[in-house]
């Protein structure tokens, strides 16, 4: 290929203009180092191809941008999309890899239980009896904001001998009660950063976060669940992370069905997450919990309200953990409904309207529509059928 005369100058790139008539600015990546005083050189037909693709590439990303936005044709995307491995179990159809899932339930129902089981399951590579788990051994971090050393160390030894081996690959981590705060930093800021520097630094891909609470004080508010997710949407980005995250469910009517509404924060955080499910309470009996999907991206919901995962809480050796003992529909763990707590039910609402509280936030408070508060009320005699309050 004969020689080229090409000059060296700091002059600007040279510029292009797209579809929508903006100047989209391009940075050839020539080597002009390797040229001689006077600027010649032979370059080979490769040479002049690779920086060919060079350019090109950066005129089809600078066309692709849309200031926050990135636009692909449906097809690009799944051409891109191919490269990327397909996301494995981690903890059965529940929670897949790349995910933000959300397990919820009522304080003393077992999450943490659950939750270090699935962290010992994942960092030995060996999946729970009944719940499959088809991604390799790997490094999980547990932030664990509830239970202190000594209470963990009981969990997981007879009598505080005998103690459980873990795998290395399961990272515990707690608050230090020695560590300072910078004082620009506010505490959420200085956690959240706390975060990154670890993942970084263990190069963890499984986070669980024992809880939500902890890393915002009142997720139950839009304004503050909002930052939550985005932060934790980002870390998934970035890192490439599998994230599972432990929340509470406020005081709930143990007779209905669980759903989406009885996460505290539900519509913020629910909006937010890949998959989620919840553990409830059976009322047959006290050691009894059922495991229901609430929302799932990756797969069909398997284990719905029909379908329950049904596990029995136990400590056969060292161990704490659930035990799945079977199938069944909710319906037969639900609490069944006496005359004396329908009568107990209506007083409470009867109280609620006395001070002056709407039906509307009644109904979301027992998780009924308004028009059972209406039926609660006409019963107690306040209001007749055709009245409006």
């Amino acid at each position: 290929m004969s020689g080229h005369n090409i000059t060296p100058n700091n002059s600007h790139p040279r510029g292009l203009n797209n579809k929508d008539n903006k100047r989209i600015e391009i940075e050839p990546t020539f080597n002009f180092d390797i040229f001689n005083n006077a600027g010649i050189r032979n370059i080979s037909p490769a040479e002049s191809l690779n920086d060919i693709h060079k350019i090109t590439s950066q005129i089809k990303k600078a066309k692709e941008s849309k200031g926050l936005f990135l636009v692909k044709t449906a097809n690009e995307w799944i051409k891109l999309a191919k490269t990327r491995p397909i996301p494995k179990m981690l903890f059965g159809e529940f929670w897949y890899e790349n995910e933000i899932c959300i397990l919820f339930a009522d304080t003393n129902l077992g999450k943490s239980i659950l939750a270090v089981q699935i962290a010992n399951s994942i960092s030995y590579g060996q999946q729970i009896p009944g719940f499959p788990l088809e991604a390799q051994k790997q490094k999980v971090l547990y932030y664990d904001f509830e239970l202190s050393g000594k209470q963990f160390e009981n969990r997981y030894s007879q009598n505080f001998d005998k103690h459980y081996e873990f795998d290395d690959y399961f990272l515990r981590v707690e608050i230090d009660p020695d560590a300072e705060i910078p004082n620009h930093k506010s505490f959420e800021d200085f956690l959240n950063e706390s975060l990154e520097c670890d993942i970084i630094s263990s190069e963890a891909k499984v986070l669980i976060i024992d809880n939500l609470t902890y890393l915002k004080n009142e997720t139950e508010k839009a304004k503050d669940a909002l930052p939550l997710m985005k932060l934790l949407k980002a870390l998934k980005s970035k890192y490439s992370l599998s994230i599972l995250a432990l929340a509470h469910t406020p005081k709930r009517d143990l007779s209905k069905p669980i759903t989406r509404n009885d996460l505290q924060g539900s519509k913020m955080l629910m909006s937010f997450t890949d998959s989620s499910f919840t553990i409830g309470e059976s009322q047959k009996d006290k050691n009894i919990r059922y495991l229901k999907q609430i929302k799932v991206r990756q797969s069909e919901f398997l284990y719905d309200s029909e379908n329950v995962c049904a596990c029995m809480i136990s400590k056969p050796f060292n161990f704490l953990l659930f035990e799945l003992i079977g199938f069944g529909s909710e319906r037969e763990h639900l609490k069944e409904i006496t005359e004396k707590d329908k009568g107990q039910k209506v007083a409470e609402v009867m109280a609620l309207r006395s001070k002056g509280v709407s039906k509307i936030e009644i109904a979301r408070r027992f998780g009924v529509s308004e028009g059972a508060i209406r039926k609660w009320i006409k019963k107690a005699g306040e209001i007749n059928p055709e009245q409006e309050i």
